[in-house]
C-alpha cells in the first residue's frame, strides 16, 4: 500500500494549484474523492487507487515540473482564467498543454514579475509566511518624496490591519525602490496611501532571488536550478 497523503497536498503536487488553493477548492465542493464531494480538510488518501476529480476533471501527478517567471502587463489579471472573458495569465500560456497555476498575486494596475508553476508544494512554501519570502517593487507617485515622507517610510507606515515595515527602501531614479517579506492585500499601495502619496505606477522587479531584469512585458523564461533552489 503506497504511503498515504493529504488530499490538498496531493492535488497541488499534481499541478492544480497551490495547496492554500487547493484547499479553497475542497471548501467550494469541487473536488471529489472516488466520486464522492469532499468538503473536510485533511483527508488523507492513497495517492495510486484513489480517483480524485476537481471539476468533474480527474487529475494525475505531474511528471515534469515546471518554474517559468512571467512578466506581467498592466490591466492582466493575476489568475488562470476570468468568467467575463477580461486578460488573464492563461492568455499568454494558450498552447501551453500542461496544467499551471500563479504564485502569488499583482493586482490588475500593477505589472512585473511573477512566477507561473505546476509545482504545488514548491509554491507553497515560495508563498506561506513562515518563509518570509522577500518581493521588491519600483513605485513612482505623483509627486516627489520629500525627505520626511521618505524617512517614514523606512521607520514603517501603521495600517488598520497593523505596522508595515519594509525591509529596505532606497531611491531608484524616479522611482521608489521598496523591500518586503509580507503577503498582505494591496499592502504597497496601502502604504504610500497612508503617508499621502498614493501609487501612480507598481513593478514587481524580485521575488526572492529571482529577478524580472529584462525579461520584456508580456513574456516568460525558464528559471534555473539556483533560482528553483534558492527561493
Amino acid at each position: 500500500m503506497a504511503e498515504l497523503v493529504r488530499l490538498q497536498k496531493f492535488m497541488a503536487d499534481c499541478g492544480v494549484a497551490s495547496r492554500r488553493a487547493c484547499e479553497e477548492l475542497i471548501e467550494q465542493g469541487r473536488v471529489k474523492v472516488d466520486g464522492k464531494v469532499i468538503r473536510t480538510q485533511g483527508l488523507k488518501i492513497d495517492p495510486i487507487k484513489t480517483k480524485v476529480e476537481v471539476d468533474n476533471e480527474t487529475i494525475t501527478a505531474v511528471k515534469t515540473k515546471t518554474y517559468l517567471a512571467f512578466h506581467k502587463p498592466l490591466g492582466v489579471l493575476s489568475t488562470m482564467s476570468d468568467p467575463e472573458g477580461r486578460p488573464c495569465l492563461s492568455d499568454y500560456f494558450i498552447d501551453w498543454k500542461e496544467r499551471l497555476f500563479h504564485v502569488g498575486r499583482l493586482d490588475k494596475e500593477s505589472e512585473g514579475l511573477i512566477i507561473v508553476t505546476n509545482d504545488g508544494q514548491w509554491a507553497h512554501e515560495a508563498t506561506h509566511p513562515s518563509f518570509e519570502v522577500k518581493k521588491t517593487y519600483l513605485v513612482a507617485t505623483e509627486e516627489t518624496l520629500p525627505r520626511a515622507a521618505f524617512d517614514q517610510l523606512s521607520r514603517g507606515v501603521e495600517l488598520d490591519d497593523g505596522l508595515a515595515r519594509p525591509l529596505a527602501v532606497n531611491r531608484f531614479g524616479g522611482f521608489i525602490e521598496i523591500v518586503i517579506h509580507e503577503g498582505r492585500n494591496h499592502v504597497v499601495r496601502r502604504i504610500f496611501d497612508e503617508i499621502g502619496f498614493p501609487v501612480t505606477r507598481l513593478i514587481r522587479t524580485a521575488f526572492g532571488s529571482i529577478k524580472l531584469g529584462e525579461l520584456p512585458s508580456g513574456k516568460w523564461r525558464a528559471l534555473n536550478e539556483v533560482e528553483i533552489t534558492n527561493l
